[in-house]
């Protein structure tokens, strides 16, 4: 828990989205070593808080062509903040991603023309609620713009540029301040694909699950020669996330915003060490 967020995300829900990505990654690695991953997220309110799912090893059996192939883009996926290009995403690859969001339980909504200008206000108003926070504003810099030798953070490498107030959907500088102002007439796309990962219900379960979903939605993104970066703001000030579930509808709860277009895939963020996130132990079976 050293790696909180208490500004940004006070409620850890990023943090349960994050770990469920990392298990739907950890599940693409089991499936790949032919071993079928039995999964089990335990109820909100259980007596272990920092338990988010316990993974087991079931039967073994090859992987399926899909699994395997959303396993070889874990290590091609980057977060993509420059520019994407004038480019629409085909109808074909939206229904992948809505599917692959779909496979865990959750739902992609795909914003509409008709719905694009209340939630750019939306984007806009959270982002200045953010900045008008000082706790905010240093737990940023000191996330961001970091080198690429740092094991955490974001380093100034993809960062992505500067933004600037033409801009309509990327307003947050990752690189605390350290970006390049862009080339006149690299102006960011006024158009990409935008659409929210949503469920049903709510609670600590139902992050992790989103996650889960938002990260077999990227894969397939990548499989498909997408990029991405998510909008966060919209879901870490609470009356925009609020506002955003009622543009919804249905009862939908928002987890994340991403932005989805073609572009070029950021540099890769450095990773801590295995040793540093896998505790191994081992245990003599039960008498």
């Amino acid at each position: 828990m050293t790696r909180r967020l208490p500004a940004a995300d006070p409620d850890d829900r990023e943090l349960r989205l994050a770990c469920g990505a990392a298990l739907l990654n950890l599940r693409l690695a089991l499936d790949h070593e032919q071993v079928h991953p039995v999964v089990t997220i335990p109820p909100d309110g259980d007596d272990r808080p920092t338990l988010l799912a316990e993974v087991r090893a079931g039967q073994r059996g090859s992987p399926s062509t899909a699994s395997e192939q959303l396993y070889r883009m874990i290590d091609r996926r980057h977060t993509a903040r420059a520019p994407f290009r004038e480019r629409p995403v085909p109808a074909e690859l939206r229904h992948e991603m809505i599917q692959a969001v779909q496979q865990e339980g959750c739902w992609l909504h795909v914003v509409g023309r008709g719905e694009l200008g209340q939630l750019e206000g939306l984007v806009h108003r959270a982002h200045r609620v953010q900045m008008a926070d000082r706790r905010f504003r240093e737990e940023l810099e000191r996330w961001t713009g970091r080198g690429l030798e740092d094991p955490e953070g974001v380093p100034a490498a993809a960062a992505g540029p500067a933004p600037e107030p033409q801009d309509r959907w990327v307003v947050r500088d990752f690189s605390a301040g350290r970006a390049r102002r862009r080339d006149p007439g690299h102006d960011f796309e006024t158009q990409p694909l935008l659409a929210v990962v949503s469920s049903q219900d709510s609670g600590p379960g139902a992050e992790v699950r989103a996650g889960e979903a938002l990260q077999r939605m990227l894969l397939t993104a990548t499989a498909g020669g997408l990029v991405a970066s998510p909008l966060s703001q919209v879901i870490e000030v609470s009356e925009t996330r609020q506002e955003l579930a009622g543009l919804l509808g249905g009862g939908w709860n928002p987890h994340a915003v991403v932005r989805i277009g073609f572009g070029t895939p950021g540099p890769p963020s450095p990773r801590r060490s295995t040793e540093d996130v896998v505790d191994v132990r081992t245990s003599s079976p039960a008498p």
